[in-house]
Order: structure tokens, then sequence, then C-alpha cells
């Protein structure tokens, strides 16, 4: 599948929602997973990764039920999986292998966990080596750093004390995961705060969990209780519709219901100090969740520094806010983000390389980028089978001058199957053809 994206002068305009949070919704079913009881879980989200979490729960034994608006989950209990019969796929999903490492840590078998071939070459070790510090026992390819993982797992679970070496809400997640089913306290201690679902879902489900500054704690042995969970609408889903009402003049939009989580809601941090218009409305809770409708109107933006404690927040949404900046006045330069390197792509790598071909102007840094704004030319383009960098092009699209192809875009369907669709009801010129 690609995009052909025009602008034809065409602005934003309407009211949306979002897919579930992609976070939220992976978190909600391992978790449900191993309560006592039914857990029921809306606005999950329908997309490829949190899919391959569903299957790979299934084949552990969960029952997983697809009813009318939402779907159930019956919990198996801290430690009452069935040893697979079949490999667990991953898919492209990060979050899956290294969330389900964590949990099978916990369980008395045997499992074999891979991916499709981005997500067996991204590195495992930061999360199993801690985990074998736990008594897990896991083996990989090339010295136990890459995916098919063997692990054996145990009731006994070592709680520990761990110093992360860089703030990592998936490798935070799996220790934690892992320390459910530890006789005694795993303590855990970040450098800089990273998304902090995980936690928050840990409190509803019922664990006795301790968060105080950058220390958090976990008591094991705690029995889970199932639960009905509603999914905020994803901010890195709508983080896209938000550049784009910014950059498109006279735009003006209205999203509801999204997630703004402070660890997660730096992009708009980061967007109004770069002037743009966004007003939080009618904030709530969901599950611990904070939910807001976010109104965003058209505006110039000026250049800026993203670097520093900034980065955890906004780390999936620098391809987009790149984008942005090179429709800024100025200069922006974004530090501290070499995590990007080992995502799905080289994110930094892919971006730089898309947008030159643009006619951006920027140069790309060992950790980042530094790009100057100007006006971005129409071109074909290439998503290197990344969903950010697709969807992050599609929107330098909405800008450019002339028509833009944005080839490979199928890789959309990770984790923003309607995309396009939800661009087109907004007015924009974007449509996905085979």
């Amino acid at each position: 599948m690609k995009l052909r994206v025009t602008c034809d002068g065409k602005v934003l305009s309407g009211t949306c929602s979002m897919p579930g949070d992609k976070s939220v919704s992976h978190r909600a079913a391992l978790l449900a997973s191993i309560a006592e009881g039914t857990t029921d879980i809306y606005n999950y989200l329908w997309g490829a990764d949190c899919l391959q979490t569903l299957q790979c729960l299934k084949r552990l034994g969960v029952v997983v039920e697809k009813r009318d608006g939402f779907i159930r989950i019956i919990g198996r209990g801290l430690d009452g999986f069935q040893e697979p019969e079949e490999i667990l796929d991953a898919g492209n999903s990060g979050t899956t292998i290294r969330l389900l490492l964590g949990l099978l840590a916990g369980q008395d078998l045997f499992a074999v966990l891979t991916g499709d071939k981005s997500l067996c070459q991204r590195p495992m070790d930061r999360v199993i080596n801690p985990l074998s510090m736990m008594g897990a026992q896991i083996q990989g390819r090339f010295g136990n750093r890459y995916a098919p993982l063997a692990i054996r797992g145990t009731c006994e679970v070592r709680p520990i004390e761990y110093t992360l070496p860089v703030p990592s809400a998936q490798v935070k997640s799996a220790l934690l995961l892992a320390g459910l089913n530890a006789s005694g306290t795993t303590t855990i201690i970040q450098p800089l705060p990273s998304r902090d679902h995980t936690e928050r879902m840990l409190q509803v489900f019922g664990a006795r969990l301790k968060v105080k500054g950058n220390v958090i704690q976990l008591a094991g042995k705690k029995t889970l209780k199932g639960q009905v969970i509603k999914v905020p609408g994803d901010i890195s889903a709508a983080a896209f519709l938000i550049v784009a009402a910014t950059l498109v003049r006279d735009s003006e939009i209205m999203i509801q219901s999204v997630g703004v989580n402070s660890t997660r809601a730096g992009i708009l941090d980061v967007l109004k100090m770069m002037g743009a218009d966004i007003q939080i409305q009618d904030m709530r809770l969901w599950n611990k969740e904070p939910v807001a409708d976010l109104l965003v109107k058209s505006a110039d933006l000026e250049g800026t520094v993203i670097e520093g404690e900034l980065l955890p927040r906004v780390l999936d949404e620098i391809p987009v806010l790149a984008v942005a900046a090179a429709a800024a006045r100025g200069e922006t330069v974004i530090r501290d983000a070499d995590e990007l390197r080992v995502k799905e792509t080289d994110r930094l790598q892919a971006i730089a390389t898309e947008l030159r071909k643009m006619k951006a102007v920027l140069k790309e840094k060992p950790d980042g980028l530094r790009i100057r704004g100007g006006q971005l030319q129409g071109a074909r383009v290439n998503s290197w089978g990344d969903h950010r960098i697709a969807m992050a092009l599609a929107v330098a699209g909405l800008i450019a001058r002339g028509e833009t192809i944005v080839e490979d875009a199928s890789c959309l369907n990770i984790s923003f199957p309607a995309f396009s669709d939800i661009f087109r009801k907004l007015g924009a010129g974007i449509d996905a053809q085979n």
C-alpha cells in the first residue's frame, strides 16, 4: 500500500476520536491475563501490535473473547499460564516481546518467543540481564542479545533492586511484571521518569505498588482482580493530527478523549514551546489515566531545542516533530535521542533521509537532528517499514508543494489502521492506494 498526499489548499476541520492507546492496550490485556476473574476492555487498539499480544496470550491458555464494543479476558491468576505448544510470535511489537518476557519469568514453564525480521534485530539484553538476576533462564542469539528467545521461568522469582541504565518503560514494566511473583519487594530506580502506564494499571488491578520520585517498589504475591478498563485515545496517534492541524493554515480540529498522561504528553509541551495553539479541555480520569479533549488551531511555529528530560516523554513523536521543525521559523535541535536508532528502524536516519528528499535542510547527528525550517517539496518517499515514519511523511506531504507519495505504507496497520480515513474525514488530501 502507498499513500498519495496533496496539499491543494485544503484545511483540516471537524471532530474526531483516536484509536485506543497502544501502550495502555498492551498492559491492560497482559494484566487481565494474570488476574483472577473477568476483565472487560473498551476501546482496545485493534492494530497489529496489540493483536499479537492477544494471540500470544491465547497460546498461553488465556480465554480472549471479542464482544460488541469491547474484549473480554478471563484471567488465569498469577502463575496459571499453560506451557505453549507453539512459538509465541510478537510480530513487530517490542512491547509484546519484552513485557511477555517479564510475565513469563514468573511462570513455571518453557516458552520460545520471536518476532519479524525487524524485531529480531532489536536488542533484548537490556531486559534479559535483569530478568536473569531475578531467576529466569533466557537464551537468545548472539550472546543473548537478540530474538528468538527461549525462556524457562520460575514461580519463585527473586526480588531485586535495579537501577535502569537508561529510561525505558519497557524494561521497567518487564521487571515489575516479573516482580508480581517475587517473595518480597522489587525496587526499580529510574534515572528519569518514563511512561508510567504499567504503574497506574498495576494499581487499578490491585497490586501493592508504591512510587516515590524515581523509585518504584512492588510487593509480590498479591492477587490481582479483574476490572472494567476504558482505554484512552492514543496521544502518539493524535500527535500526527495535532502537528498537521498546527501546520496547515486556517485549520481547527477537536480530538476527543485523548490520554494526556504527563509521562506521554511531551508532544503538547514541545509544540506549545514552538508556539502552537492547543487547548486542553474537560480533564477527567479513566482507570487512573488522565484524559482530555484537545482543541487545535493552526499557528506559526518557531524552532526550539528538544533534549534531556523531555526526550522520554516525546520519543515516539520525534519523527513528526522533525516535520514540524522543517516548517518552523529558525532552527530546531534534537539531542539525546540515540534510543531512536534501535526502534522499528533507525528513526533518526530514516526521517532525515526521507525529509531530505522533500528538500528539508537538516543535519543528522549521532544522538539527534539539527533542522532549519523552510518550504518542503513533494516527493516520492519511503516509510522504511516503520509506521511512525510513514505517518510523519504523510503529514509533511500536507504542507509540501506538489504531490507526495509515501511508499510501503501498509505498516500503518501496526498502530493506526484508520489513519487515512480519519484524515480524509477532516478534509485532508490523503488517499490510500494498493
